[in-house]
């Protein structure tokens, strides 16, 4: 019976601790997401692209990525992602190789200049992210 609607489950309570502690981690991921975007842009990259070259240098087991799978870590659409990897291809980024097992399928690999940029974009990230690890920790610590 569609029309009918499923019975809510009780809310948990919510305390002002709670609002502040969700607050607070908003505030930390906002922080570094506005360092991280004025890093990218200061090494010449957008924030996607500096993304993208983490995506694909940090991909889980270090295999080969492929656009599609770019665009399911980046959270966008295939198409967004296509369109992204032609850019970063024209900026000396990203080479594309086709699968030899299965010619369907396109792999990306950094160039070496992509390589470098990451690094030194990491490097200052890692920092950072050790600047608000502790901030963090105390907000995820607590019950």
């Amino acid at each position: 019976m569609s029309g009918m609607s499923q019975p809510q489950k009780p809310r948990p309570a919510i305390s002002q601790a709670d609002y502040q502690r969700l607050s607070e981690f908003r505030y930390l991921i906002r922080r570094f997401l506005e360092f991280s975007q004025i890093q990218a842009e200061d090494a010449g990259l957008t924030p996607r692209q500096h993304q993208a070259l983490l995506a694909i240098k940090g991909f889980p087991g270090g295999g080969p990525v492929t656009v599609g799978d770019l665009a399911e870590r980046l959270r966008i659409r295939h198409h967004s992602a296509v369109e992204l990897v032609n850019r970063l291809g024209e900026a000396g980024l990203v080479t594309r190789d086709q699968d030899k097992d299965d010619h369907r399928r396109v792999l990306l690999q950094l160039t070496e200049r992509a390589d470098d940029c990451l690094a030194e974009l990491s490097a200052v990230h890692l920092d950072e992210l050790s600047r608000i690890e502790p901030m963090l920790r105390r907000l995820l610590d607590r019950k």
